[in-house]
């Protein structure tokens, strides 16, 4: 794709303006959006999104429209594990709804940020440094693995990460509005909402180590990858309201994911096989029967393992109610 500067220029900002406009409209005055409000936005952005690769299909041919769906797809599946994260965190510290929105508005925010680093190291790398697919596909390998058989059900509260924060910060033990930090007595305070964040950030980097290297191994477009992303973590704070209890019902959510994140390893793999110039493989040469999944395939292939896994986890846990979670309060402390 020849995108120019320009281009890129409009895109970001276009960007940034969203999420301006998210807080302004949404998330300065704190309230729980209506599932009304939360399904209109989530079509929205979606549509959007659709759009958005419609139009790049119509521009820059098919195949990279094909690319931005199929990465699109992956991304979004991704983003809605996060979001199970991210409602453990929520319980975990006992956040108040109306004051949830903001916080997830920042992390995704955030998350982009964090994205945006790694597209830019990584293209760089790929652009280089042939022999990076490799460490792409094993990495993406080692990830669909854990993504498979070592969920944690731990309390993010008390994780190593929070322990270490109320030890050098002072925290308070209620949460005042939606302010990060108070005064209390002549002393400046940061309130458990500060500590979501922390958390939140935190989570966001480990699901970035994730998602970049999923999505270069779909396309090696840098602009692909980010608009990717950015359409996949818009509307994901509507999102997380409308499915909120439906999130609970996804058990069979991280095993399709591993199966994606399994088959684009692979994917990797073939294709730095084809591109070898590491000399200890094949003489430094390019493996001869290596070939490359074609793109129709693999978004195909993704959009029926997600399809698959959300029917059978609903099938798998119909007639059951979304369990409630009572909201369990962070031990904070003021030393």
């Amino acid at each position: 794709m020849n995108v120019s500067l320009l281009i890129w220029t409009i895109t970001i900002l276009v960007t940034i303006a969203f999420f301006v406009f998210e807080f302004f409209a949404h998330v300065r005055t704190p309230h729980e959006p209506t599932i009304r409000e939360s399904a209109w936005w989530s079509a929205f952005y979606i549509g959007l999104a659709l759009m958005f690769g419609v139009g790049i299909g119509i521009v820059s041919g098919w195949t990279f429209s094909g690319e931005y769906f199929a990465g699109y797809l992956t991304e979004k599946a991704l983003s809605i594990d996060n979001l199970f994260v991210f409602l453990l965190v929520m319980t975990a510290f006992a956040v108040p709804r109306a004051y949830q929105q903001k916080v997830l508005l920042i992390g995704i925010a955030l998350a982009l940020v964090m994205r945006g680093v790694f597209i830019a190291v990584g293209a760089t790398l790929i652009a280089n440094f042939s022999w990076i697919f490799y460490l792409f596909g094993a990495l993406l390998l080692l990830l669909a693995y854990r993504q498979a058989f070592t969920h944690s059900e731990s309390n993010p509260a008390n994780g190593r990460l929070m322990r270490f924060v109320r030890r050098h910060l002072s925290v308070t033990d209620e949460y005042h509005g939606d302010k990060l930090s108070v005064l209390k007595d002549g002393r400046r305070f940061v309130t458990p909402l500060l500590l979501v964040l922390v958390a939140i950030a935190f989570v966001d980097l480990i699901f970035a180590v994730d998602s970049i290297p999923a999505i270069f191994g779909l396309t090696d477009e840098a602009y692909i990858v980010f608009t990717a992303n950015a359409f996949a973590l818009m509307g994901l704070r509507q999102l997380y309201f409308l499915i909120g209890g439906l999130l609970q019902r996804l058990v069979y959510l991280a095993q399709g994911l591993a199966v994606i994140l399994a088959f684009i390893g692979v994917k990797l793999v073939l294709h730095a096989l084809k591109l070898n110039e590491l000399s200890f493989i094949n003489g430094g040469q390019p493996v001869p029967w290596a070939f490359d999944i074609p793109i129709w395939f693999s978004l195909v292939f993704i959009g029926t393992t997600i399809a698959v896994a959300t029917v059978a986890s609903l099938v798998k846990t119909r007639g059951q109610r979304a369990p409630v979670t009572e909201p369990v309060a962070a031990e904070v402390s003021d030393r």
